[in-house]
């Protein structure tokens, strides 16, 4: 039921085909919980009265003019500084029907409290300004709406107090974390700490008697005035300063040198450090963690050196009080080489292997009886770090050893207390700063009984031994031969294999180079289009969008052989629907968009869909996919948008793991920021990483079709997949053909191909040959032509897979080879457009496996079990030796391989990536927000939100970036070189053995030197310059700009609102629930854009 009033002020009409004026379908019980909110409906022109709940008024009934008495129910903060300014929060029940109502009745005692227009709530809430008040006092707030409210709360005017400030000096550098002390300093809703009266106090942490911050850096060394104000109003008196100091200077550190795993007592000299509150030490380059350091005095500091990562002399910085320690007079002075003057300091650590030690005798086990000293002569390895004897530690179990003589090369230590006996051995470590090596076990002697029962054991042992060796040397012999044999086969592999890559590395370098010429001279890449990028990439063929309305028209071939195709994607069309339907829905949709433009709604909108069940991972992503397009023009909009979800999702994820965090796809916003990634990154990938990424394709192509390609399974003599690999030894000669291509236009090409390539594997690679400057999609399918052979001036022959000539072997018919047909090598061959096109065998690796094959015939177990079991044998273990042509095939790719992660993982300096430092920014401060310091919890959230969500999907379909044809075979290589970055990008240690799949083996040696690439590129983002948020709005205007009008926007809405009437009921039970979604009216927005779309969206579509 509802009612209806006649001023149509509350949005727009609902349409009806006879009526001439505009309605408007209100509710009164609706939204009205209490009188205030009920009679404040007027001002909308609704016509509704107050009695015992809201309700519509009679024609004939009079308008009840009052309400009740405010109900305060709450009021916070419940003290304020006498200067006033303080924003007060009333809420409660009847505060108003309107801010007029209150405007100048809200009151604290006699003081008054200005109303804010923007924070009123009607009826629920209002924020006021306090005043200025002339002492200390402490009353009820009361609210005068005609009739007069009172708090239960009193509300204190009260007067803060500051005392003193220590420290009361600190270095000029800043990062000294001073304590103000005095009183009531907790009031009051803003707080500053001016130094200087304009340098802010940064990381304040505020109580009732103290205040706590980070005093910023001072340009000289002079005392400055420091000023605590409240509700920006003037500074709390006090009269507090703070001095600044000339900064701690470091003179020298002693050793300079330490073990690479650190922890060696670094001792710093300098001066003025009673100053400094906290310092780090920390190494350039192949350093570790920082380690925190310890003042002993104004001269003195030690430091524990930290650990590296190899051995080698590395630069030294020092952190005091936060600020990296910079030599000003070194400075000054320039003398400092380009490197130290870079940092500020001439300071440098050199790392030495760690020490090595063992027991005199080198064993492993001593024997010691309790109850006798114990004294242990240490042997220790020659080296050059020069350590004193306090640096070493030995322990025997947990008892400490005395050391009591160090030389160059022995140490002696004796233990004076009684070993535990309870265990029976006892390990014997010696520790050098965060070194150690346990060099023996000590194993306490027991009674005679064990001596008599070892000497027994020792002798069945020497016997034993006897027999053993006795039985070797019958059986050496023969393994040496084995041996010999096997060595010798090996040194040939390998020989073999050397061989293999640098001459196939020689000739792919050769074919690479002359195409990288072919693609300056000719049209170049490629590349789609962005809006053909922006649909593949979205709408991966996953979403009900993509496959309910894409079409793909029927290729149409021209004279020159080749065929036009163009995608036809309803984003990138007309939004068909019937003209008697379009007013109505066209107004429906904009509508629809004002309200996706506000935030509050969306936001909304967002969470009511994923919280129901039966709204699925899939409709998830078609939702983020569409409102991607629909808020194109908009990016810094969707910007914010994506942010504000994400910082749900972030909550989320830190109260469970928050290192699963963006792992996957699942949510809305997961999938908006694989979007608003392939957005940002579109001119990256397209001007820095497109020609690497495609030559690589190419040379993965031109390496596979070296060898011999198995036609019906695609496995193939030269892979990366060990799938995919052709494990038998197929001999494959190269032909040289001399073709014609009749209607093409172009000359005669000399094509090479293998004798054992079928004839439609010889066709792609002539079609490839004449069309390498055209499109993909515009060439002509192997289908299509025809190929004839002149094998003299009266004879030709049209070469087909499969015809009357066709061997059939253990019946199955082989298909036809360039052997079969004798074709000779220079050979003259025409191909031709066909007049009919021959699909009576389909795609030949669709073809049955039972009927016909082409190189290898399929496994037969039955055959296999009549063998004897050498044979059988024989013919499991020999393919494996054929995995080192995976090994080859590696080695001939990996410069393009390189050149490809190099291009992803660099900064160029003219186009930095603005859009990921301002996103690794977002994520570095909201983990700093939730306390999360862990650096592997960040890195795992930079690589899931950039190098597996976009550049791995990038990396699996290229089909997405080129206009290329993406094979099985070349999917199953990049699948390889996929999980190699997708290791690389990885922090986990990867546990690798004789069972683990080839595609991690491959690149295991690579995988280390990788890693460092990535971190290196996450290290250059970190130290980039931040974005402010205008200059990252600007950016992203600027990316809106570029591709504006590339997609209708108007289906993209008439498939959001799909999801919108599908959830009708929720999202509006979202809405009402929603404070300010209740307050701006959203609810009822939303039901006109219903009511334009409801009554006709499904029918026009059907007539469509």
């Amino acid at each position: 039921m509802g009612e209806c009033g006649g001023d149509g002020s509350n949005g727009g009409p609902t349409h009806a085909a006879s009526a001439s004026f505009p309605v408007e379908v209100y509710n009164c019980a609706m939204g009205s919980p209490d009188c205030s909110q009920c009679l404040g409906r007027e001002d909308l022109g609704h016509l509704c009265v107050w009695s015992d709940g809201c309700r519509l008024r009679g024609p004939l009934q009079p308008m009840t003019g009052t309400c009740p008495a405010p109900e305060i129910r709450a009021i916070e903060p419940l003290s304020g500084p006498l200067d006033g300014g303080t924003l007060l929060t009333i809420r409660g029940r009847n505060l108003g029907r309107r801010l007029s109502d209150v405007a100048h009745g809200v009151w604290i005692g006699g003081v008054a409290c200005e109303p804010l227009a923007d924070r009123y709530t009607v009826s629920e809430e209002i924020v006021c300004v306090t005043g200025p008040a002339a002492g200390a006092f402490s009353d009820v707030v009361t609210v005068n709406a005609s009739k007069e409210g009172r708090s239960r709360e009193r509300f204190s005017y009260v007067l803060p107090l500051v005392h003193s400030l220590e420290p009361a000096m600190g270095p000029k550098a800043g990062g000294t974390r001073i304590t103000i002390h005095g009183s009531d300093l907790h009031v009051g809703s803003e707080l500053q700490v001016l130094l200087n009266n304009t340098e802010p106090c940064a990381e304040l942490v505020r109580m009732d008697t103290s205040i706590t911050c980070t005093v910023p850096g001072g340009a000289l060394p002079a005392p400055v005035p420091v000023c605590v104000r409240l509700e920006r109003r003037g500074c709390v008196h006090g009269n507090l300063s703070f001095w600044y100091m000339r900064n701690p200077v470091i003179t020298a550190i002693s050793p300079r040198r330490s073990p690479v795993s650190g922890g060696r007592t670094i001792t710093v000299a300098g001066e003025r450090f009673h100053m400094v509150q906290n310092v780090s030490m920390a190494v350039h380059r192949i350093g570790r963690q920082p380690t925190l350091c310890k003042v002993l005095n104004a001269t003195l500091i030690t430091c524990p050196s930290p650990g590296a990562l190899s051995n080698a002399s590395a630069p030294v910085d020092f952190f005091i009080n936060g600020r990296v320690y910079t030599d000003e007079v070194a400075v000054a002075e320039e003398l400092l080489d380009s490197e130290e003057a870079q940092r500020g300091s001439r300071f440098r650590l050199d790392y030495l292997p760690d020490p090595q030690f063992s027991t005199a005798k080198r064993e492993k086990w001593i024997k010691h009886h309790p109850g006798e000293p114990l004294t242990l002569v240490i042997h220790k390895e020659q080296d050059s770090l020069g350590l004193e004897s306090h640096e070493y530690r030995v322990k025997i179990g947990q008892v400490a050893c005395d050391i009591q003589i160090v030389s160059e090369r022995v140490i002696h230590c004796s233990v004076n207390e009684s070993l535990d006996t309870a265990e029976g051995q006892l390990p014997i470590t010696i520790q050098v700063g965060n070194f150690n090596q346990t060099i023996a076990t000590l194993q306490l002697g027991g009674s005679e009984t064990a001596i008599i029962v070892s000497i027994v054991i020792c002798s069945v042992l020497l016997l034993l031994s006897v027999v053993a060796l006795f039985v070797f040397c019958t059986k050496s012999r023969r393994a040496e031969r084995y041996w010999q044999k096997t060595l010798l086969q090996m040194e040939e592999m390998e020989s073999q294999i050397r061989e293999e890559i640098r001459k196939g590395f020689a000739e792919l370098q050769t074919d690479m180079t002359d195409l990288t010429k072919e693609l300056n001279r000719s049209q170049g890449i490629p590349f789609l289009e962005y809006k053909h990028f922006v649909t593949r990439t979205f709408f991966p063929k996953c979403s009900s969008l993509y496959e309910e309305r894409y079409i793909l028209p029927s290729q149409t071939l021209n004279s020159q052989g080749s065929c036009t195709v163009q995608e036809t994607h309803p984003l990138l069309g007309e939004w068909k629907i019937p003209e008697s339907c379009r007013p109505n829905m066209e107004e429906g949709i904009s509508l629809f968009s004002s309200l996706l433009n506000n935030k509050h709604f969306l936001i909304v909108f967002v969470h009511a869909l994923e919280q129901q069940k039966d709204f699925a991972v899939r409709d998830r992503c078609n939702l983020a996919s569409l409102l991607t397009i629909a808020l194109h023009g908009k990016l810094e909009y969707y910007t914010s948008i994506m942010k504000e979800l994400l910082v749900d999702l972030i909550d989320a994820s830190a109260a469970k793991n928050p290192k699963l965090m963006l792992r996957r796809t699942e949510s809305v916003v997961e999938k908006m920021l694989t979007n608003w990634m392939s957005i940002c990154m579109y001119s990256c990938l397209r001007e820095t990483v497109g020609e690497p990424f495609f030559l690589l394709l190419c040379a993965i192509k031109q390496q596979i079709n070296k060898g011999s390609i198995d036609a019906i399974t695609g496995k193939a003599r030269y892979t990366l997949n060990e799938e995919w690999l052709l494990r038998e030894n197929i001999e494959a000669k190269p032909r040289n053909l001399n073709v014609s291509f009749q209607g093409c236009g172009m000359d005669s090409l000399s094509v090479r191909a293998m004798d054992t390539d079928t004839l439609t594997q010889v066709k792609e690679k002539i079609l490839e040959a004449f069309c390498k400057n055209v499109p993909y999609s515009q060439w002509p399918r192997a289908e299509d032509v025809d190929l004839e052979w002149f094998a003299s001036s009266t004879q030709s022959y049209i070469l087909r897979d499969l015809d009357d000539t066709s061997v059939v072997e253990d019946g199955r018919k082989k298909l036809n080879t360039l052997a079969h047909y004798k074709i000779p090598e220079g050979a003259s061959l025409a191909m031709s457009l066909t007049d009919k096109k021959d699909n009576t065998l389909g795609r030949v690796k669709d073809l049955d496996t039972e009927k016909y094959f082409h190189l290898v015939l399929p496994t037969d177990e039955l055959a296999e079990t009549k063998k004897s079991h050498r044979q059988s044998h024989r013919k499991k273990v020999l393919p494996e030796i054929y995995l080192t042509r995976l090994l080859s095939t590696k080695g001939t790719l990996q410069k393009f391989l390189d050149d490809l992660f190099k291009a992803i993982l660099s900064i160029r300096e003219d186009k930095p990536p603005l859009a990921v430092k301002y996103f690794f920014d977002f994520l570095e401060e909201q983990a700093e927000r939730r306390g999360i310091s862990d650096p592997d919890t960040l890195h795992i959230w930079k690589t899931n939100s950039l190098p597996l969500r976009f550049w791995v999907n990038i990396l699996k379909n290229p089909q997405f970036v080129f206009d290329i044809d993406k094979t099985d075979h070349i999917d199953a290589c990049l699948s390889v070189i996929a999980q190699a970055f997708i290791d690389a990008c990885s922090i986990s240690d990867l546990q690798l053995g004789k069972d683990s799949p080839t595609n991690k083996l491959l690149y295991a040696k690579e995988i280390p030197e990788y890693r460092k690439i990535v971190q290196r590129y996450y290290k250059q983002i970190h130290d980039m310059t931040p974005l402010s948020e205008q200059e990252m709005n600007a950016h992203l205007a600027e990316e809106s700009r570029k591709y504006q009008n590339e997609f209708n926007t108007n289906v993209a809405m008439a498939e959001i609102y799909k999801y919108a009437k599908r959830y009708r009921p929720q999202i509006m039970t979202a809405l009402e629930a929603n404070p300010t979604a209740r307050r701006t009216q959203l609810q009822h927005k939303f039901e006109l854009v219903v009511a334009l779309m409801e009554d006709n969206i499904y029918e026009c579509y059907s007539e469509a």
